[in-house]
């Protein structure tokens, strides 16, 4: 590890994340639990018909862990998801998610799956994904909401588990963000409505509690599913100050002038 990494480690330490390193085999084994696979399992359902509403030629998804993909069933072509670290058996490209190795303006579609909650620099990489969503695209936020049972819940948890350690970013304050970055919020959406137990025997009933939820449109689900959209910056067009015409001097024919005198 080198010097650069330990400070990284000691600053994500500090803040109560996990070790970047650790971070991805921690989420992934955090969804092969029956509480992960029920959270997996809710926020597909509710993305799924989302996502395939949103059309372009790019579709990036950013998050902690690259095995998750919210995004095999979009209409987007070019799918593209960024390993945050090399691990054994890794297939897709490696790539800080704070230093996208993309092009400005280059996404039609972002999805940014508790990418926020894990980051090291929340603020840094939500500028970096709408640096690279280009003016008119889509982004889809998918965070832990601390105004919900599970946010009472993690209050109560020793924060050494995925997901207790993530940071739980409140909607008005990224919203906040979301109008400082030019981006214009559409629908707000919340899900995870079944408590945040761990026991497979009760998470059987998951089910019936989201749809529960989501038809009383309860604010008080565990997570939150932002649409926005960039806004094109307005442009203000350039009048030339065009120097004013000099009104003609009329002219009087002298034959209107004379008066004809007749004897």
């Amino acid at each position: 590890m080198n010097l650069f990494s330990k400070h990284e480690t000691r600053r994500r330490l500090l803040k109560g994340l996990p070790d970047s390193d650790l971070l991805p085999t921690l989420v992934s084994q955090w969804y092969q639990t029956p509480q992960g696979t029920a959270v997996l399992q809710a926020e597909k359902d509710f993305t799924s018909p989302l996502i395939a509403r949103m059309f372009g030629y790019h579709i990036l998804q950013v998050g902690p862990n690259e095995e998750v993909s919210l995004i095999d069933d979009s209409p987007v072509g070019h799918k593209i998801i960024f390993a945050p670290r090399w691990r054994p058996g890794t297939k897709q490209a490696v790539a800080n998610i704070e230093e996208l190795p993309l092009a400005t303006d280059s996404i039609d579609v972002v999805v940014v799956h508790h990418a926020l909650d894990f980051a090291e620099d929340s603020h840094r990489l939500l500028r970096e994904v709408t640096r690279v969503l280009r003016p008119g695209g889509q982004m889809l936020i998918i965070g832990f909401n601390p105004l919900s049972y599970w946010g009472f819940w993690r209050l109560f948890k020793r924060r050494i588990h995925i997901p207790w350690r993530g940071r739980f970013i409140s909607k008005r304050r990224l919203s906040d963000w979301l109008q400082l970055l030019n981006l214009h919020i559409n629908t707000v959406d919340y899900g995870l409505h079944f408590l945040p137990i761990k026991y497979a025997r009760l998470l059987k009933q998951a089910q019936n509690f989201e749809k529960l939820g989501l038809k009383i449109r309860s604010p008080l689900g565990g997570a939150y599913f932002i649409q926005c959209v960039k806004q094109v910056a307005p442009i203000t067009p350039i009048v030339p100050k065009w120097r004013p015409l000099r009104a003609p001097a009329t002219v009087i024919p002298a034959a209107e002038n004379v008066r004809a005198k007749i004897h």
